[in-house]
């Protein structure tokens, strides 16, 4: 027997050992060395970094990067010309090929001329470079209670943070970036962000060269076609929004496409859902006198409001109802409908007429959804049975029932919804902006009002904005 610790020449491996494998690092050399460096010898970050609310009580939403190259000279005149761009898909588009950044080092410039073209807009052309984003992947504040990922999403401001940093240090020029992370009055068509420029940039807004400043973004409403020929063709997407064209609509300066501004391409074809157009400030409006648009029939009724939210229910009920002495049956306020139906039932029994339906309710936490999910669907009256629990009330008290439609679309709703959310001139009730869901919910529950229902008559109100000159000032303008 072999001693303890000797192999037997037949135990010797017949193959020779492998050769150990270098693993090649990901790691340059640059990258250890800047590890190494002291923080004193390191390149200074030239971009600082702040955050903003709408409002002093309001948690910050909007994110701010200032560049400021070395040897800047600080005591020159504010710039009066302005050229602003958006970022993603404008300015840069991902290296990686994705959709969204995988990273902070994931992107490159939207087309290798852009840089060129911004420097010579800044030294040889006069004008103020600034990038003007929505970002609404970002969460820079976090709410009491927040349970998503907090990690993941530090991580992802972070990521953009470098990648500002980064892009602003290519190009080289004094500007700023604002990042919008938020659906508040920062967030592009609306103009927050614009006001925060020129208030950084000590530019009145008023002084603004309108007629010369620009906006590039590449949220133009552009619809989907074909380009090219010769077998070249080739298939362009539509835009995913207007909200660039609509905020250049807004500030009252002229939009470009990326393509147009860098590539000189000719303007397509853009489409709005939601077209101001189409809604002047006329003499019907202008007029102060109010408008005629319903007549009481009857002694005793009930009045029926179908519409989504937004379409202007309870405007319509405290300028005509109101007057005519109609109470108000408001689910918002009594919370269920066994209590509105109660609550109609000792007002009919008193010699009242009821109008229901009248009034939305405010914004409500993701916990109370469901249950406000179905009293949108009694408010708004979408469907024949919601209605007809309305209608069989009036013939147990032996009156008539009449129903107000409202025909407004719902993106015009949706504009109404957020006017009034963020301007006090037009929310005298100080009521807060709805989810997408209060109308998306209404137009699946929704089938259109007709007499066989058992009414008297329905009445159709197409909207027509009714208010003073001041008040289509905050109206008219893009707001979502």
């Amino acid at each position: 027997m072999a001693p303890p610790g000797k192999r037997k020449a037949a135990d010797t491996p017949i193959s020779p050992p492998p050769l150990k494998r270098s693993v090649q690092s990901n790691t340059t050399k640059s990258a250890v060395a800047n590890f190494f460096t002291p923080t004193s010898q390191k390149p200074k970050d030239r971009t600082s970094w702040s955050q903003r609310g709408p409002n002093d009580d309001a948690p910050a939403t909007l994110l701010v990067g200032r560049y400021v190259p070395e040897n800047h000279d600080d005591t020159a005149p504010s710039r009066r010309k302005i050229a602003a761009f958006d970022l993603d898909s404008t300015l840069i588009t991902t290296s990686s090929g994705k959709k969204h950044a995988s990273g902070a080092a994931d992107w490159r410039w939207w087309d290798s001329g852009v840089p060129g073209r911004l420097r010579e807009l800044y030294k040889e052309q006069g004008y103020q470079i600034v990038v003007l984003s929505n970002q609404a992947g970002l969460t820079v504040h976090f709410e009491p209670g927040f349970k998503g990922p907090k990690a993941s999403a530090q991580k992802r401001v972070g990521d953009f943070k470098q990648r500002c940093s980064a892009i602003l240090s290519n190009m080289d020029l004094p500007t700023s970036v604002y990042a919008a992370t938020e659906r508040d009055i920062y967030r592009k068509p609306r103009t927050g962000m614009w006001t925060e420029f020129c208030e950084d940039y000590d530019i009145a807004e008023k002084d603004v060269d309108l007629e010369n400043s620009f906006f590039v973004g590449d949220a133009g409403g552009r619809v989907a076609g074909l380009s090219g020929g010769s077998g070249n063709v080739t298939v362009t997407a539509k835009d995913f929004s207007c909200s660039d064209r609509n905020f250049a609509h807004n500030v009252g300066i002229a939009y470009k496409t990326p393509e147009e501004f860098f590539l000189g391409h000719k303007p397509r074809d853009f489409h709005r859902d939601f077209d101001l157009a189409n809604y002047p400030f006329g003499d019907e409006a202008s007029s102060d006198a109010p408008q005629q648009l319903f007549d009481k029939k009857n002694k005793r009724d009930i009045v029926l409001f179908c519409g989504p939210p937004g379409a202007g229910k309870s405007t319509f009920y405290w300028k005509h109802l109101k007057p005519l002495g109609y109470e108000r049956i408001n689910q918002d306020t009594l919370k269920s409908r066994d209590k509105c139906i109660q609550a109609a039932k000792e007002l009919l029994a008193e010699g009242d007429s009821i109008a229901v339906g009248s009034c939305r309710r405010p914004l409500l936490t993701p916990e109370d959804q469901t249950e406000a999910n179905g009293r949108d669907a009694d408010n708004t009256n979408a469907d024949p049975e919601t209605r007809g629990v309305w209608v069989e009330l009036a013939k147990k008290a032996e009156i008539p029932i009449r129903c107000v439609w409202f025909r407004t679309p719902l993106h015009l709703c949706e504009h109404n919804d957020a006017v009034r959310a963020h301007n006090k001139l037009l929310n005298p009730e100080a009521r807060q902006g709805l989810p997408r869901p209060a109308f998306t919910g209404f137009a699946s529950r929704y089938k259109e009002p007709k007499v066989q229902e058992g009414f008297q008559d329905v009445i159709e109100i197409p909207f027509v904005f009714r208010g003073n000159r001041e008040e289509y000032g905050v109206w008219g303008r893009y707001w979502t």
